[in-house]
């Protein structure tokens, strides 16, 4: 560049500035110094902001215009030296001393600003701070006027005559009527002196009554003194007593313990106690009931907690508490606690003892779960000799089935209690029917029994009373009685099954013929899941007449080379509802009721025709009896059976039974039906 080119530059710069180069360089050499001194500060209050957006503006503009015009002079072949170049350079100088001037100037604005919105802020917080000193003024001011109105003083607390009692009983010299009915600070007064006076008179009648009530207690004293020696005497004699108890059969000792730990037991194990006692006195003498269990802890759970108690309980909940921090029980753990909870039993339970004829005795064990609000039963079976342990006979008398079914569909496997379902799910309880073995089972007339009633609508409620016991108890006892009967009875009965033997009683005799050649070869135990599976089952269990709380069994019966089959269903309700027998022949090939009428005849005889066979009432030997009528109808069967005569040699199976017709109709069927006494054999 030029010496030249750099003069012109310098006085351009020297003359945006504001001054011609002479006054610069006089400046700079310290001359002139009285001369208006620049401020920027003076500068800004006299300048407009929205003047300086606009010059900003136009230098911005104009230094991109200045810039784009150097870009074509350079793309023209313009040199860096060249002098329209420099003047466009120094053009664009001054525009960038220019914007950095307006930023200055826009940032002692911003301060400025900030300056001012802090003072104002200042400001008020110093007036906040002001009215809130002014509020807690006002405030405490309010309380004191409150307090100054709340104010009571310590007569307001007693509680005096009303003015017409006072005048009326009131001496004249204490109520000074014609003071007082005009001045109410008087009458106050003159109230509480009248107060007073009562009082002093009440004190004195105390201490005369506290002389009385002492004088009282002591001739009490005396007398308690004289009860309590005569108890030793009255133990003896009822020591004494006894044996006359025994004999008359009248436990007055007994009794007198049985009802004071009876106040202790829950209200549905009391309305079963007083129910069956009543019963048992009015009519079954055979019938026993007594009481089991902690009586302390139930009184612990009777008796409200005490002051103390709390104290120690709340101490305990913190120890309890600091171990929890220490170590937090599972979730797991917590759940089992919550269903121990849940199925906590009450601490008494009651025992039913029912007696029958034969010696054997049915104990019943009633518990109550006081969080369900239910009751359970649990069994036990006690006989007078030991019986014949028949292995099919295995469940007969399991608490598990021994009172199933005891009224129709009532199986004791899930609560009754609708509100039981809800809790069961906060605890995580799938099925009730899981705890049966521990708790019992809840059966319908067990709720009945303790005066619990649990409708199938829940809306009606439940309500508990002695006369739904009172109406149940007479016909569970004889059904429970008739259930161990029959139990036993069947149990006799397996164990002569097994063995091969049919027993029929005497009085059965005649329903039978004298000569029965085909025999019991085989009686056991099946599964519910073995008979589904049986082929010749299937129109039982299409009908709907096989359940999972029935007993099965498969009874064999052989003569010569037949093999008869027959699986046997028995309903916990025996001998109310009768066995129901399906059969299978194995005889010249495999033959059933669905393939084979005459076979269809024969469990017809024993399944439809079963009142000729219920023997003398109650029926238990139903069961035997059908066996021995299809022993009998294969004898029948097999006899009446056509034989070929090319065979050469005696029949297999000849004929002992007298027949009319051998067959009839176009189904061949045979005559199966026993005519007694004539000992025949004809067609229904």
């Amino acid at each position: 560049m030029s010496s030249d080119a750099l003069k012109k530059r310098k006085s351009k710069v020297v003359r945006s500035e504001g001054g011609t180069p002479e006054m610069k360089r006089g400046r700079g050499d310290g001359e002139q110094h009285d001369a208006r001194v620049y401020s920027e500060d003076v500068e800004l209050d006299a300048r407009d902001p929205g003047q300086d957006y606009l010059q900003y503006k136009e230098s911005c503009e104009s230094l991109a215009t200045l810039m784009s015009e150097i870009q074509a002079l350079k793309a023209n072949g313009a040199k860096d030296g060249c002098a329209e170049v420099e003047q466009k350079r120094m053009q664009s100088c001054i525009h960038f001393m220019n914007l950095k001037k307006l930023n200055r100037l826009a940032h002692m604005r911003l301060k400025k600003g900030r300056d001012q919105t802090h003072e104002a802020k200042q400001r008020v917080d110093v007036l906040h701070l002001q009215l809130q000193n002014l509020l807690y003024e006002v405030m405490h001011l309010q309380k004191e006027i409150s307090k100054c109105l709340e104010f009571k003083s310590k007569h307001e607390e007693i509680d005096l005559v009303s003015e017409e009692e006072f005048y009326q009983e009131a001496p004249e010299q204490i109520s000074m009527p014609y003071v007082t009915k005009t001045d109410p600070h008087q009458l106050t007064l003159a109230r509480l002196d009248w107060e007073l006076e009562q009082r002093k008179r009440l004190a004195e009648q105390y201490k005369e009554s506290q002389s009385t009530k002492e004088k009282i207690q002591k001739s009490i004293e005396v007398k308690k003194e004289h009860l309590t020696s005569l108890q030793p005497g009255l133990n003896a004699i009822m020591q004494a007593s006894l044996p006359v108890q025994k004999y008359l059969s009248m436990p007055f000792e007994q009794t007198q313990k049985q009802t004071e730990v009876a106040r202790h037991l829950p209200p549905p194990l009391y309305v079963l106690f007083v129910q069956a006692n009543a019963y048992g006195q009015a009519c079954d003498k055979n019938l026993s009931v007594s009481i089991i269990g902690d009586v302390d802890e139930a009184k612990a759970l009777s008796k409200p907690p005490d002051d103390s108690q709390d104290d120690e309980s709340d101490s305990d909940a913190e120890e309890e508490q600091e171990k929890t921090k220490r170590r937090r029980p599972t979730t797991g753990g917590q759940l089992d606690d919550k269903r121990r909870e849940m199925l906590k039993r009450h601490p008494l339970s009651l025992c039913l003892d029912l007696k029958c004829k034969d010696g054997s005795t049915l104990h019943l064990y009633f518990f109550y779960l006081m969080n369900l609000n239910i009751m359970t039963v649990k069994t036990k079976v006690s006989t007078s000799s030991d019986l014949n342990t028949a292995i099919s006979a295995g469940d007969l008398l399991k608490s598990d089935t021994l009172l199933s079914c005891l009224y129709t569909s009532d199986l004791g496997r899930d609560t009754p209690n609708p509100a039981n379902r809800y809790q069961f799910d906060k605890v995580g309880i799938v099925s009730f029917a899981d705890y049966l073995e521990e708790l019992g089972h809840p059966y319908k007339w067990v709720q009945s029994l303790g005066g619990l009633n649990f409708p199938d609508d829940a809306s009606e409620g439940v309500c508990a009373g002695s006369s739904l016991s009172a109406s149940q108890m007479e016909s569970t006892m004889k059904l429970l009685r008739g259930r161990l009967q029959s139990r036993l009875a069947l149990q006799k009965q397996f164990a002569s099954l097994e063995h091969s033997i049919i027993p029929v009683s005497s009085e059965c005799q005649h329903l039978f013929p004298a000569k029965i050649i085909s025999h019991l070869a085989h009686w056991n135990t099946i599964t519910y899941e073995e008979y589904m599976t049986m082929p010749y089952t299937r129109h039982v269990t299409d009908a709907g007449l096989a359940k999972e709380t029935d007993l099965y069994f498969m009874s064999v019966v052989e003569r010569g080379t037949a093999r008869l089959q027959a699986a046997v269903v028995l309903s916990p309700r025996y001998p109310e509802i009768s066995p129901l027998f399906s059969l299978s022949l194995s005889w010249k090939g495999e033959r059933s009721g669905s393939t084979d009428d005459n076979l269809r005849a024969m469990e017809s005889e024993v399944n439809v025709f079963k009142n000729e066979l219920q023997g003398p009432r109650p029926g238990h030997q139903l069961l035997t009896n059908q066996i021995s009528r299809l022993c009998v109808c294969l004898d029948v069967y097999l006899e009446t059976e056509g034989q070929d005569d090319g065979v050469e040699g005696p029949r297999e199976f000849p004929r002992e039974k007298m027949c009319l017709r051998t067959v009839r109709g176009p189904n061949r069927l045979k005559p199966f039906k026993y005519n007694h006494p004539q000992g025949f054999f004809s067609h229904r």
